[in-house]
């Protein structure tokens, strides 16, 4: 895995080193920022379900101002903390170990976000419409999610106050981008 554009183009981040988790391929990361190119400057970035922490720094290479890593497993969170240390960037950066629904409670509080990245695992338990439904309070009113999925896992075209407004497909996975209506 590596950086593929800004500041850290080139930079090589550390891969996880246990099995089950599925990061984000550099194909579909470049995708998901060439799309999001006008918004990421000086934005504040939430990296939900972020494992190795490969999108949140991207961004972060690409100028935007801050990014939040959400993950629930120890050696995930232990994983962006290296990988962050590594880019040199952990001043930017905020790391909290919980699951999505109870991290919302606690950001909802304290931050609106310009722009959502979630890559939930491949699983029923990761419901596409709940997940958009537990977060749809933390984007900031001109804000973006964007929600990667399984290519044939079906997803809502509106959900807690989002509406789809793109969607693009890469090999087995899938992108789904929100807006606040």
């Amino acid at each position: 895995m590596r950086i593929i554009a800004g500041t850290l183009k080139g930079r090589r981040l550390k891969p996880p080193a246990w099995a089950g988790l599925r990061p984000t391929s550099d194909k579909l990361r470049e995708t998901v920022f060439n799309i999001l190119a006008p918004r990421v400057k000086g934005a504040c970035v939430l990296d939900g379900y972020a494992g190795t922490g490969a999108l949140g720094i991207e961004a972060i290479s690409r100028g935007a101002q801050s990014a939040t890593f959400v993950d629930e497993d120890r050696r995930a969170t232990a994983l962006i903390a290296e990988n962050l240390a590594h880019c040199g960037i952990s001043d930017q950066c905020v790391i909290i170990r919980a699951t999505l629904d109870r991290a919302v409670e606690t950001l909802r509080e304290h931050a609106a976000f310009d722009i959502v990245l979630l890559d939930p695992p491949y699983a029923p338990a990761h419901d596409p419409e709940s997940v958009l439904r537990s977060v749809a309070s933390l984007l900031a009113p001109r804000g973006v999610l964007v929600l990667e999925h399984a290519r044939r896992t079906p997803v809502p075209d509106a959900s807690g106050g989002l509406v789809r407004t793109r969607g693009v497909v890469g090999g087995n996975s899938a992108l789904s981008l929100y807006e606040l209506r």
